[in-house]
């Protein structure tokens, strides 16, 4: 009778077991069958996805471009009380650092050029005349009571005598705060313009105050990687961070030829922000970017990855600050932009993102010649802040936009070629 028992029990879960395997069995052939929902679920669906779509699931934080926290559009401001003479092309700003708020009001370092006249090019550049837009440059500052208004208050770092780095041109600065004081690391050129004109290494200079007076040290403290490295020859765009206890001086570097130019991103790192700064071994950090811009973001860093490369327009984040992967494409990404970060420095693991900043533009001359002006964005990419304008998906421009863009002179007459050759034959 046990035995009766306990076979009869054997066979009922055999029976249930076999249930549950048809049901399931069942549950996956409807699945394979039926469409992809009409609601977008937030979650991914255990169903055959294509890559695509399962990427909108395992790539972003959430399939709902709406509630990505590290989307946004961008909108920008002129930025009032800073002179160009009438965009001539003799006043250039450009470069902008970081936003930080000390005494009350808001700070922002910049490159600034002010020559007698134009930028005229490698050939004719001399002492007192430019070569590029950035040359015969030093370092200013302007302050801010409500991030539209600004007051230029003169220069923070000046350039040094010959042969300091730096002599020629100090350019694209960024700020550090530590430990009570400040540090002002930039592009410290001091080659002959008509050399190769964009390569250089960082300087820094320091100051108890951010209205200084600010004390050059003379020394590169972040130097160029041999000739055969990727950045052999320009170290550009430093920018500091402090992260897990040390300082994270991200960069940028240009190399392979000039014809094929390629832009990405490395990280060096230290104990002391007069270093020595060790470069990160997995360097690049980034395959793709222009100007450098990084911010705390939860407890690692976010990146706005601007104009070159394949991955350019596009927002990421490393929890690890060097591992990073997209988390968003975007429109109309500002130029060397520089955000205000609330507690900059605080290296809380409490990254909440940023709102506003300040950028460039190259193209503000009234002639042919070169003037960069700064400008004001605003954004979204912050956990503080819900704003649906900034979550919409698209741009829409007028034709006169895109006629801008139009044909070049040389490509107009090939395709004038190709076209009657196809109409004679």
């Amino acid at each position: 009778m046990k035995l009766i028992e306990k076979m009869s029990r054997v066979l009922s879960i055999v029976v249930i077991a076999l249930l549950v395997s048809c049901t399931q069995t069942q549950k996956k052939q409807d699945q394979s069958t039926k469409g992809f929902p009409q609601f977008l679920p937030e979650d991914k669906p255990d169903m055959p996805l294509s890559k695509a779509v399962a990427r909108n699931f395992d790539t972003y934080d959430t399939p709902h471009l709406e509630d990505n926290e590290l989307y946004t559009q961008f909108k920008y401001t002129e930025i009032k009380g800073l002179d160009y003479n009438n965009f001539d092309g003799t006043i250039t700003r450009r470069d902008p650092s970081k936003v930080i708020k000390r005494n009350g009001k808001y700070y922002v370092w910049y490159t600034k050029r002010h020559t007698s006249v134009p930028v005229l090019g490698v050939k004719k550049a001399n002492d007192t005349i430019a070569a590029r837009d950035w040359d015969l440059a030093e370092i200013w500052y302007a302050t801010s009571t409500d991030g539209f208004n600004w007051k230029e208050e003169g220069v923070a770092v000046a350039r040094p005598a010959k042969p300091n780095p730096g002599w020629r041109s100090v350019t694209t600065t960024d700020i550090l705060e530590w430990k009570g004081k400040y540090y002002l690391y930039y592009q410290a050129f001091q080659i002959d313009p008509a050399a190769r004109g964009d390569d250089c290494p960082v300087a820094v200079s320091y100051a108890d105050s951010p209205d200084g007076p600010w004390t050059p040290t003379h020394k590169i403290v972040i130097p160029n990687g041999t000739k055969d490295e990727w950045d052999g020859f320009s170290i550009h765009d430093p920018y500091p961070l402090v992260y897990k206890g040390k300082i994270y001086l991200y960069y940028k570097s240009d190399f392979d030829t000039k014809a094929r130019r390629v832009r990405m991103q490395g990280l060096a790192i230290a104990d002391n922000p007069l270093g020595p700064f060790k470069k990160h071994p997995l360097n690049p950090v980034l395959n793709s970017g222009h100007e450098t811009t990084m911010f705390p973001f939860k407890d690692g860093i976010a990146a706005l990855v601007t104009r070159n490369g394949n991955e350019h327009f596009t927002i990421q984040y490393a929890p690890d600050g060097v591992n990073f992967e997209v988390k968003s494409i975007v429109e109309m990404m500002p130029y060397a932009p520089s955000p205000y970060i609330p507690n900059t420095f605080a290296d809380d693991g409490n990254g909440r993102g940023i709102t506003w900043g300040i950028c460039h533009n190259i193209k503000a001359a009234a002639g042919k010649g070169r003037c960069s002006i700064l400008m004001r964005f605003d954004c979204d990419l912050s956990l503080d802040v819900n704003d649906p304008e900034f979550k919409k998906h698209e741009v829409i421009h007028k034709p006169d936009f895109y006629y801008r863009y139009g044909l070049s002179k040389v490509q107009r007459e090939r395709i004038e070629k190709e076209t009657s050759t196809d109409i004679n034959q």
